[in-house]
């Protein structure tokens, strides 16, 4: 967002704080095996980018170590990579430096750091919409726009309509608070989880220890992603019994969006959902 540019700047640097006209940005992977630091200058979305990566190590907690060690333009119109032309091992101790964190927000969102140079960098996070929708949903504040973001960015890349995954899938949020009847909650999919195998549904509710609510049912697609959902075996399940419940319950599901991880869909009443997937289903 801002950098300060001091005539004592290397060459290296004064190649990313030295540009106006195009977005900068700095990728920091520290817990992996191979540690890097790396910075880019995006030139546009469609010419591409100059990516300049360095080894990394942490000392003391806030100081990290880094030496360049290769760069490359990556341009939309070739398909291979221009390596930039700058000999590295000759530079010697002009491609190493630190960088300081002087100031980290509370959200993380925001940071200041202190290269060796002299340069002060004031960087803001790039935050995945993913992240932003999960960060709503946390808070509580904001969700149905952060899902419409969400959808509309998805939408912009996606080939496909998307497919009801089979797995686990757990609740994490709905537009409509729960009503008092938990038996009418679980009965919705206002509440627990929901297990998609071989074209049936089960909804989930863990009650108190040892006692659940089960309600299985089968599903049909009736549209491009539109599902017809039939739910009418339902029991309490204290144990190792089952108790029967007389309940029938028939659903239009419209699936919003769904990847391996996330699905967003309307269902009973037109409600909203977001559900987290907790396993493939594949045990």
């Amino acid at each position: 967002m801002f950098t300060t540019r001091p005539g004592t700047a290397s060459p290296i640097q004064r190649t990313f704080v030295g540009v106006d006209f195009f977005s900068v940005f700095q990728e920091v992977y520290l817990r992996t095996n191979d540690p890097r630091v790396s910075n880019i200058v995006k030139f546009s979305d469609w010419i591409g980018e100059l990516k300049v990566e360095a080894a990394a190590s942490i000392k003391d907690g806030k100081r990290i170590l880094f030496q360049f060690d290769r760069a490359a333009f990556s341009f939309k119109f070739l398909p291979f990579k221009v390596p930039y032309p700058v000999p590295f091992r000759l530079l010697g101790d002009e491609a190493k430096g630190w960088l300081d964190t002087t100031y980290l927000s509370h959200s993380g969102n925001l940071r200041i750091s202190r290269g060796n140079k002299g340069t002060t960098f004031v960087l803001q996070k790039k935050t995945d919409p993913r992240q932003k929708l999960l960060a709503a949903i946390s808070t509580g504040t904001g969700v149905e726009e952060a899902i419409d973001e969400f959808i509309s960015l998805s939408k912009s890349v996606a080939k496909d309509e998307p497919v009801l995954l089979e797995g686990e899938w757990q609740m994490i949020w709905s537009s409509q608070v729960e009503t008092d009847s938990w038996l009418e909650n679980a009965g919705n999919g206002l509440m627990g989880s929901q297990i998609v195998k071989n074209e049936q549904m089960k909804f989930l509710v863990s009650i108190l220890p040892g006692i659940r609510f089960s309600m299985i049912g089968k599903f049909v697609k009736s549209g491009t992603k539109t599902y017809d959902v039939t739910m009418n075996d339902a029991a309490l399940i204290v144990g190792p019994f089952g108790y029967p419940l007389e309940m029938e319950n028939k659903i239009n599901m419209e699936l919003l969006y769904n990847d391996d991880k996330i699905r967003i869909s309307k269902g009973y009443n037109n409600i909203l959902f977001v559900h987290l997937r907790a396993s493939d289903g594949s045990k």
